[in-house]
């Protein structure tokens, strides 16, 4: 997340855009930016499980990373993106559909967010909110952005396989008390998916719906160093995480 952080500080005023898949060395849980940490997340449990726990910059809610495919979409072009948070946000909806419809999932996009979920400390795949991606009434895509002027950065989580159990463990949920409206790329197609196979239909999706084409890029020696610094600071800085 520190690339991320750095991707989206990087931004000018000429429009540039940047994609990326990730995963996760191990479980680890991360919280929107004004969480509590108190409020949303069993340290103890994740202490005794040896489960980071990271505060991102964008909001939203709990994620689980585990098992998943995570992706960020930072940019400054408004031409391709909508100035506006909730039209942009939608866009990449749309287009994250269409690379899981080029892996023959169908889905859709949540006409509202419940009031228990957005109001609570539910983690973010308990309920899809609006224009998160849906399948059958469960999450398969979770997402939040951050906006500063035309600049956006927007994390999201897709998982591969669903550990409810686990998701339930770290984040205070009750055994049986809320329901986990999730479901994953595993089970909708019923077989293993790979993080590769996903992450090539995702970003075929992605560059056919707004009809661009994508350009590896790798980082200098001194951004790796600037990426190390806001890693150092922000993100294995313990007064970051406990913030509020």
């Amino acid at each position: 997340m520190a690339v991320d952080d750095f991707l989206f500080r990087s931004l000018g005023d000429d429009p540039a855009t940047y994609l990326r898949f990730y995963r996760w060395e191990k479980p680890t849980v991360s919280i929107g930016r004004s969480q509590k940490i108190e409020e949303v997340v069993d340290m103890d449990f994740c202490r005794a499980n040896g489960i980071d726990i990271v505060r991102r910059v964008t909001g939203g809610k709990l994620v689980l990373h585990h098992r998943e495919v995570t992706y960020s979409i930072c940019s400054s072009d408004t031409e391709i993106f909508s100035p506006k948070l909730v039209s942009s946000y939608r866009l990449i909806s749309e287009a994250l559909k269409q690379g899981l419809r080029k892996m023959g999932i169908d889905s859709g996009l949540a006409k509202e967010t419940p009031s228990s979920y957005s109001r609570g400390r539910l983690p973010c795949f308990s309920h899809p909110a609006r224009d998160e991606i849906e399948r059958q009434g469960k999450k398969i895509i979770g997402s939040a952005q951050k906006r500063t002027g035309k600049k956006f950065l927007q994390h999201g989580s897709i998982p591969l396989e669903k550990d409810e159990s686990l998701l339930r463990s770290v984040s205070l949920l009750s055994e049986g008390k809320e329901s986990i409206q999730m479901t994953s790329l595993s089970e909708a197609l019923g077989r293993d998916v790979d993080f590769v196979w996903a992450v090539k239909h995702l970003t075929s999706g992605i560059a056919e719906y707004f009809a661009v084409q994508l350009v590896p890029e790798s980082f200098s020696d001194s951004e790796k160093a600037a990426i190390r610094m806001i890693q150092v600071e922000r993100y294995e800085n313990p007064s970051w995480t406990q913030a509020y």
